[in-house]
């Protein structure tokens, strides 16, 4: 095998990340890049920890707009000529979801850490396949990690450690619930609505968020029965889902996912023994966003304790780069990356499964050999291709 010495046009070693910023790259000049990333990448060069060097699209012309637009020293078309010219420590990934296996890869093998807009990729497969690439350096990295920007900020911060520390007793019962409304002209987008170029419908492309941020506060789930259809939009997904999950604390959620709600809303409650903890919001939360109602008979003491948030950081892309920024220089593993970032798409996977085949699913039985491993509709009859479901009168 030839060696970078011997072969020019292999991708050399990084240097360190001590003592320098962090050169980062945006690929996809849409509006997640340019609306989330680029900003977020911007406030952080801002401070001195990162500098964006250039932006990779296929389309030429959006590459140079937004190269334009934001003051980015250089534009691409070719992701892999960008990676051998520019040499980026982060690569952030803001394209429809069946590019994002081989764009983590390719960065990843050029030394490059990456950050991969939801769903990091369409199946388990291909997540394992990335999952090979990483630490190709070493232990510290690089590595993959996903946006669940809704993990991070105060409000999330403080509900997770008041459930780590039972301070509100043992969690009972849970509902999530990502319910939106997306029309006709949404589904016009020719990769929108189709399992080869979405994956899924709103569990993958929608609610997997509120999902994440579920498994984030309660922990591993360990079965789940779900149910599926098609009740309104010409697509190849479905359009609404539901589900009853168990968690591995013995723990019950709902889980629902549906972008044909016109009040829209995305929401998380938690039971527990001694208080209700709630989450109210749509694209992103605050403090205020928060409430804890305790029970009757809670100390004052300790209902003020649990609804003292702290100085409020909302939940945003920002707050999480900052914490993959800490990672990366220290060489360890983010949050939401690895087998912490698999976890939500498991359940999904599980959640179709589920609604497909009419069964229970239970966590870590979807591997190898299993249809629902490599596709998540696992070819099931009538949903890949097929009308929609028609709804009696």
């Amino acid at each position: 095998m030839p060696t970078p010495a011997t072969n020019p046009g292999a991708f050399q070693p990084l240097p360190p990340l001590t003592g320098r910023r962090i050169r980062a790259a945006v690929v996809g000049a849409g509006a997640i890049g340019r609306g989330s990333h680029f900003p977020a990448l911007a406030r952080l060069a801002e401070e001195g920890e990162t500098e964006v060097v250039a932006v990779v699209d296929i389309d030429a012309t959006a590459a140079e707009s937004f190269r334009a637009e934001a003051g980015i020293p250089h534009a691409y078309t070719d992701l892999e000529q960008m990676l051998r010219e520019q040499r980026p420590d982060l690569v952030t990934i803001c394209t429809p979801p069946t590019l994002h296996r081989a764009q983590t890869v390719a960065a990843l093998r050029a030394g490059a850490w990456v950050w991969c807009e939801k769903p990091p990729v369409p199946t388990l497969a291909d997540f394992d396949a990335v999952e090979e690439e990483e630490g190709a350096e070493g232990a510290g990295g690089p590595y993959a990690s996903i946006v669940f920007q809704h993990r991070f900020g105060s409000g999330t911060r403080h509900v997770r450690r008041l459930l780590a520390e039972r301070a509100m007793g043992r969690p009972l019962v849970a509902h999530c619930q990502t319910t939106w409304y997306r029309d006709t002209a949404y589904y016009a987008v020719p990769w929108r609505g189709r399992w080869a170029s979405e994956g899924g419908g709103p569990a993958m492309g929608h609610g997997i968020h509120q999902m994440d941020l579920l498994l984030d506060l309660l922990g591993p789930w360990s079965e789940v029965k779900a149910m599926a259809g098609r009740l309104v939009h010409d697509v190849e997904t479905e359009d609404v889902s539901t589900a009853l999950v168990r968690f591995e604390n013995g723990a019950l959620a709902t889980v629902v996912n549906s972008v044909l709600s016109p009040d829209e809303v995305s929401r998380i409650r938690i039971d527990c023994e001694r208080a209700t903890v709630e989450l109210t919001h749509l694209y992103g939360h605050s403090n205020d966003n928060w409430r804890v109602t305790p029970a009757p008979d809670v100390s004052g003491e300790d209902a003020a304790a649990w609804q003292d948030f702290g100085p409020d950081v909302p939940s945003s892309h920002l707050e999480q780069l900052r914490e993959l920024v800490v990672s990366m220089r220290a060489g360890e593993r983010p949050r939401s990356s690895g087998t912490d970032g698999r976890t939500s798409l498991e359940l999904i996977t599980a959640l179709y499964k589920s609604a497909f085949t009419d069964t229970t699913v239970r966590a870590g039985e979807i591997g190898p050999g299993d249809p629902y491993y490599t596709a998540l509709h696992g070819g099931a009859p009538g949903w890949a291709p097929a009308a929609r479901e028609e709804v009696p009168a």
